[in-house]
This record gives C-alpha cells, sequence and structure tokens, in this order.
C-alpha cells in the first residue's frame, strides 16, 4: 500500500471525536442536511483526495477487509454474513462487497460526509460494540486507509483496478540452526498491469507446524523446534508458501554416506542429511521379499518363491522384474484404479451401472494394466469416450464416477479434478477456493468441459448411450450469470473445440507438458508403495498442503514422463532404491521421524490384500457371489441389488477391514486404521478358522514332513514369509510336547500366526 502521501484532511483530534456521542439530535441534524449539501462535501472531498492517490476499494479497501478478518469464513464472511452485514468470502464477490458495504445502509457503514462516525471505523477501533472486537487502531495504515477512501467519496473502481496476478516471497527455504531463531518473511504483489508493490502489511500468515516454526501477523518467523514446515502468505487469491527447516543440534551427528541406487536415493539422503537425520539400515532379505511381493502381487510370497528367493541368489532386482512382470501386478493396480473411478455393479439400468456395464469398464481397465499401456493414454481414452455403456467399457467413466440416473457436471467435473490431477475445486463453487489459487471463474470454466455430456436409452433396457451435445451452452457463473466457456484449470483463454470440448481438455491433462497430471499420478504411484504420500493426502494436492520433499516428487514426475508415462518403469525405480528398501527398526536419530522417508513404517494391509494373504497361505481360495471360483479378492467389485451410490462394500469382511465404500473418490474413502472389529473376526470369524482345516493342508503337512521343528518352520514361512527364532522354535516344540502327530495342534499355532500383528501389517 502506498502510503507516502497523507490525506490534506485533519484527523479529527480526541476531543472532537468525543462529541460523535453528544446527542442523537446532532448525529440525526448531520445526516440529515440537505441531498445536495452531502453530495457537494462528497464531490469536494473526492477531488481533494484524488490529487493524494485516493485509495481503491478493490486494491486497498478490501485487502483491509481480508487482513482484519472482517470476510473471514468466522465473520462477515459466513454464508448468511455476522450481525447484519455480509461480504462475500475472502472477497471473491467484489462488486457485492462494494454495495453491502456503500449502499445497502447509506449513511451507516460509511459517511462520505463525516467519515469518523461511519460504524466501518467506529467498530474496527472499538468505539462502539462490535462481535469481533476491536481490529486495529485509529493511527495504524488501515484506518487511515479506510479513512481515506471514505472521506474522498467512497468511490467504486470496478472498471479501472488491475487484478492481481502473481504473489511472490522474499525468501524460498529460511533454515534455522538453532531454537529460537528468528527472520522475516516479506511478501509482494504483480498485478495485471506489470505494476509491483510489498503487500506483507496486508497478507495473512499462518505455519504448517508450530511446533517447529511459527510466524506472526508481520511475517516475522520464529524457529520452535527441529524439524521442517512450511510458513504461508495469503493475499487476494493467492497462498504462496517458504520452506522451514529447523536443525537438530550437530553435536554427535555424522552422516553415515549411505549408498544410493538411483536418483530416488540422492534426493531422499540430500535432504536427510540437511535434516541431520540418519536413515535405517537396509532391511533382511526375508522382510524384503514379503515386502514387495504384497506391494506388487496383493498377497504374501508362496512357500516355493520363498524358498527359491531365499536359498537362490537373493537377487532383489531380479524379483522385483518378475512380480513386474506377473499379471498379478496389472490386476492389484486394476483393483486401485477400479476403486478410484467407483465400479459398483446394479441390476437396474436407469443409473447406467449395471452389473454387465461394469464388468466391461473393469475388463477394459484390466486390459490396460496387463498390456501396459502407457498411463497418460489410458486416461486419455477414456476422457473422450462415448458410446454404448455395455460394449465400449471407457465410456463408463461417466456413469461410474458419479453414480445416479443423470450425469451431473458439476460433481463429476470436481471428481474428475481430484482423480486425475489431485485437485479438489469443489469449494470453488461457492467462492473463491479459501487455500487454493482456484477462483469460481475456474471452477465453472472447467465444468463447462462436461456441461453436454448426456446419456440417452439404448437398444436394451440395462443399455446407456454416452455422448455429448453439441448444442449445450456452457455453465454460467453463479454470481451474475456470465457464460464461462470451457478453459482448463489455470489457463487464461478459453479452448477451441469443434462442439466436444474433451478433446482439448484430454489433450491438456495427459500432455508431457502438464506437471499437474504427471505429480499427481507420480506421487500415488509413490504412496502405493511406501504407504504416504510425498503429498498427503494424495488427493488434495494445493500450495498450502505442499510435498515433504519438492525435488523428490519433481524428480519423479519427470522421470514418468521421461519412460512415456510407463507404471512399471517408476515402480520399478522405486522399489530399487535403498530407500524402499530400508528397515522398519528406527535408530535415535529417526525414530520421531514421520515424513522424511528416513525408514519403513508399519501399514496394515489393504483388506483385499490381507484376504488374498489368507488365501495364499491356507492354499483356500476366497469365493464371491456372482464371480466365478477362484476370483481373488483384489479382482472383486461389490454388485448390489438396488443403487449403486454407496456405500457398497460388497461382502461384510470388505467393511469390518476398511475396503473403499466406493461412495466416493476421496482416497480416504480406503481405511487401513486397525480396528478391535478386526481382531475379533481374525480371532473368531470364519475367514481364518474355515480355512485351518479346509482342504486337509495342515494334515498334509504333518504327514509329510519328519519333526515339528520342520513343520512349525513351513507354517511360519507360509504366514509370516519368515524362519521361527530359537526362542520361538523351543516354545512351541515344548508347547507341542507328546502331539507332535496330532494336525489340531498346528492348527492352533497357525491360528495364532494369522492372529498376530506381523501377519496384518506390511513392514
Amino acid at each position: 500500500m502506498n502510503l507516502s502521501h497523507h490525506s490534506p484532511f485533519v484527523m479529527p483530534t480526541a476531543s472532537s471525536r468525543s462529541m460523535k456521542f453528544r446527542g442523537c439530535w446532532i448525529r440525526s441534524l448531520l445526516i440529515g442536511m440537505t441531498g445536495w449539501l452531502i453530495a457537494a462535501a462528497a464531490v469536494t472531498a473526492s477531488d481533494q483526495v484524488a490529487e493524494v492517490d485516493t485509495p481503491s476499494f478493490r486494491r486497498d479497501v478490501m485487502p483491509v477487509f481480508f487482513r482484519a478478518g472482517c470476510n473471514a469464513g468466522s465473520c462477515h464472511g459466513a454464508a448468511s454474513g455476522k450481525d447484519g452485514f455480509m461480504l462475500s468470502l475472502f472477497g471473491y464477490d467484489p462488486k457485492g462487497d462494494y454495495h453491502r458495504t456503500v449502499n445497502e445502509m447509506v449513511g451507516r457503514r460509511v459517511n462520505t460526509a463525516i467519515p469518523e462516525q461511519s460504524l466501518l471505523l467506529l467498530k474496527s477501533t472499538g468505539d462502539v460494540t462490535h462481535t469481533g472486537g476491536k481490529l486495529f487502531d485509529e493511527d495504524s495504515e488501515y484506518y487511515q486507509t479506510l479513512y481515506r477512501w471514505i472521506a474522498a467519496g467512497a468511490p467504486d473502481d470496478s472498471d479501472s483496478v488491475p487484478e492481481t496476478v502473481e504473489v511472490i516471497l522474499s525468501k524460498q527455504r529460511f533454515l534455522f540452526e538453532e531454537k529460537g531463531a528468528k527472520d522475516r518473511l516479506r511478501v509482494g504483489a504483480v498485478a495485471s498491469d506489470g505494476s509491483k508493490r510489498l503487500v506483507t502489511s496486508l497478507a495473512r500468515f499462518h505455519s504448517n507446524n508450530e511446533s517447529v516454526a511459527t510466524i506472526d501477523d508481520n511475517g516475522n518467523v520464529t524457529a520452535v523446534g527441529s524439524g521442517d514446515t512450511y510458513v504461508f502468505a495469503r493475499y487476494s487469491r493467492f497462498t504462496v508458501g517458504a520452506e522451514v527447516i529447523v536443525l537438530p543440534p550437530a553435536e554427535g551427528f555424522q552422516w553415515p554416506d549411505p549408498p544410493a541406487t538411483n536418483y530416488i536415493d540422492e534426493l531422499v539422503f540430500d535432504r536427510l542429511q540437511k535434516l541431520r537425520i540418519t536413515p535405517s539400515e537396509l532391511c533382511d532379505d526375508e522382510t524384503f521379499l514379503r515386502r514387495v511381493t504384497l506391494d506388487l502381487a496383493g498377497r504374501t510370497p508362496t512357500v516355493e518363491e520363498y524358498e527359491a528367493f531365499v536359498n537362490g541368489d537373493r537377487d532383489r532386482a531380479a524379483k522385483i522384474d518378475e512380480l513386474l512382470a506377473n499379471d498379478e501386478f496389472a490386476d492389484l493396480w486394476t483393483a486401485l484404479w477400479a476403486e478410484q473411478l467407483r465400479i459398483v455393479g446394479g441390476n437396474y439400468a436407469p443409473a447406467a451401472t449395471h452389473v454387465k456395464a461394469a464388468m466391461s469398464f473393469y475388463e477394459w481397465i484390466r486390459k490396460q494394466m496387463r498390456s501396459g499401456r502407457p498411463l497418460n493414454e489410458f486416461v486419455e481414452e477414456m476422457v473422450v469416450a462415448s458410446g454404448s455403456n455395455l460394449t465400449n467399457g471407457p465410456a463408463n467413466l461417466y456413469t461410474m464416477m458419479v453414480h445416479g440416473p443423470r450425469f451431473e457436471p458439476k460433481a463429476f467435473a470436481a471428481d474428475f479434478s481430484q482423480v486425475f490431477l489431485g485437485v479438489q475445486i469443489q469449494c470453488a463453487e461457492c467462492h473463491n477456493h479459501p487455500f487454493d489459487r482456484w477462483t469460481q471463474d475456474d471452477y465453472y470454466s472447467f465444468v463447462s468441459f462436461f456441461a453436454g455430456m448426456k446419456r440417452k436409452p439404448g437398444v436394451e433396457p440395462r443399455e446407456r448411450r454416452i455422448f455429448y451435445d453439441t448444442s449445450t451452452p456452457p455453465m454460467k457463473h453463479v454470481v451474475d450469470q456470465r457464460p464461462m466457456p470451457a478453459r482448463v484449470l489455470g489457463g487464461i483463454e478459453p479452448v477451441s473445440s469443434d462442439g466436444d470440448p474433451r478433446k482439448e481438455l484430454a489433450r491438456w491433462l495427459t500432455s508431457p507438458d502438464n506437471e499437474m497430471f504427471s505429480r499427481n499420478i507420480a506421487n500415488r504411484i509413490w504412496a502405493q508403495l511406501l504407504g504416504t504420500g510425498i503429498v498427503e493426502p494424495v488427493d488434495d494436492i494445493r500450495v498450502s498442503n505442499p510435498p515433504v520433499n519438492g525435488p523428490l516428487l519433481n524428480a519423479l514426475s519427470k522421470r514418468l514422463v521421461e519412460c512415456g508415462f510407463d507404471l512399471r518403469t517408476l515402480v520399478r525405480d522405486i522399489c530399487n532404491s535403498r530407500v524402499y528398501q530400508l528397515s522398519i527398526q528406527p535408530n535415535a536419530s529417526n525414530y520421531g521421524d514421520t515424513r522424511q522417508f528416513s525408514h519403513a513404517h508399519l501399514r496394515r494391509l489393504r483388506a483385499d490384500v490381507l484376504l488374498d494373504s489368507v488365501a495364499t497361505a491356507t492354499g483356500m481360495d476366497a469365493s464371491f457371489p456372482g464371480f466365478a471360483s477362484g476370483t481373488r479378492a483384489i479382482n472383486y467389485f461389490p454388485i448390489v441389488g438396488g443403487d449403486t451410490g454407496g456405500p457398497n462394500y460388497g461382502t461384510p469382511f470388505f467393511k469390518t477391514f476398511g475396503r473403499s465404500s466406493r461412495a466416493t473418490v476421496c482416497a480416504c474413502e480406503t481405511n487401513t486404521q486397525p480396528t478391535l472389529s478386526q481382531t475379533l473376526h481374525l480371532a473368531v470369524g470364519e475367514t481364518v478358522q474355515k480355512r485351518l482345516w479346509a482342504g486337509g493342508e495342515i494334515k498334509k503337512l504333518v504327514a509329510s514332513k519328519d519333526t515339528p521343528e520342520q513343520i512349525l518352520d513351513e507354517l511360519f514361512v507360509r504366514a509370516l514369509s519368515r524362519q521361527p527364532t530359537q526362542d520361538e522354535i523351543a516354545a512351541l516344540v515344548e508347547a507341542v510336547g507328546e502331539s507332535k502327530n496330532d494336525p489340531g495342534v498346528y492348527e492352533d499355532i497357525f491360528w495364532g500366526l494369522f492372529n498376530s500383528t506381523e501377519f496384518s501389517f506390511n513392514h
């Protein structure tokens, strides 16, 4: 804000200000003066102030509202306002804000004849009762700005103010050597006319983790504790952040310089070294085999796989390649995509989600995954798809993502952005996004890509034909009903099309130049293999939720583009990295690290992977109604008798163990948190119990082995993919005692292994 000039008006003195309370008749007399006298005074004041840079409503006054919190959701920016006065949330509707501030209660909120009696000023300084309390003093720059604007006649400037197009920070990173260290963050704004100004005093600040660093209202950053976080500044519709690293004490720390297998290790270890965190050692071969098989095949290793690896050359890279070449890898990723795209089959046609349509979509995805089709091409075909939902699988993107009798452009656009870009734009439907750069213009222009999507009956009752109606007009802006032609997120101009804008959307979305797409896909792949995303949650990528290791995410994104969006190439890179193969055992340095991948973390198995692991260990497959015998849990999707909108788990087991209900596209639909119900189910439920004796596996094992030790060895390998320790063997042999030929004893031991946390978790 330019405060180099001073108003020609004499600011009211303390004694003159006290006059405003001396009788209502004085106020009434002043406000009741003839209209022409007030108008003349306003014009005169306006002419005088114009000579010294009259404050702009949009550029100067609205930022004061924002800085003071007036247009926040907890104050006048609430949906129905506060105490009879409403402002648009964070100022998304300047025109409406001006009207409500100046014209809604003429002479009260803004009094151009006697500016100091404006409620806008009196309440802000606490001179009259204000629910929000005192906001600033009369000698502050905020008061001066409002006073000068009111004294100038409270002019509107709807057609003359350049828009803020960028916000920049004085620093991108703070590095503090010790607690209590301080520095300052300054904020600048760039306008559409190229002008720049310092707006630190008008920005709002916050820290992502105040246990690491705090930031006050003036941008002063203070180190609180060791670790890393981000501090953010928001001005206009932009939120920008700077990384803060607070180093732990250097005494006793020595970087061990672990070998780096590839670029992933280099970038993770570089960050760990900066944070003075020592990574854990490599996991052992048995742990690696179990971990990588669960992650790439969706089950535990078989006894044959265990013996071939442990008793063979133990080549980890070769094992990774073997698993990637197996159809089980493709089937696992088919299951992951099926969850995200909400594939559920029903038995009624109006919702266009008949079982046959669901199966058509599912089998198409599986074909793409098994053939190794580039992920950008895989997504592109879905985006532009039209035709029968029964015979053209990818067209079901427009039937499954949002279940309902009719296509809903707004709901679909929000889900589409969340799945394929990791961006949640739905907040911008009613107001500019409070924590990201997306505006209502962005939202409605993006929804216009899908405004013309329609369904019509096919040749049989189950069929719906998906098409784009080129005669459909674009969406209208909710505030002023402007038509909003289709425009990509972050784009300036509408796309040109032959009537169906989805082609241009698909071209932009899957382009190698679109980092939003490649970063989202790379982050999701990383999260599947490491248990947590570089950005977490994976479907909430925004400026105010930055990556824990930005260079790492950029490198993974770049690699995905360089390899032609090949899923297996990126997975191979990650699994071959030392970071992926680190032990779960922490050391004194990284014990508290939950963000920087310095050691592996316990991950409870997904419900379908857990069930397939039980089936693998016992040799007894699960069975699912409506699916062929031998169908794996990861190849199963819910089939319901009625509405497919959800939540739909498919089986009680999946509900108990947190498989995605497919009620929404949110990544949170898959719940891997352990519960008491899960413990009870494994202990007394039929999932484990009926498999302990069915098929006679234990009887065969007892008959084929010479000693209890040999039987116990195989039970441990089947369930836990490792040999028992000497202490475990000794205790269990003692428990077997004279019953070494009794299958029931070994069934009890097998049951105990299934009920251990070691079995239910990937480690």
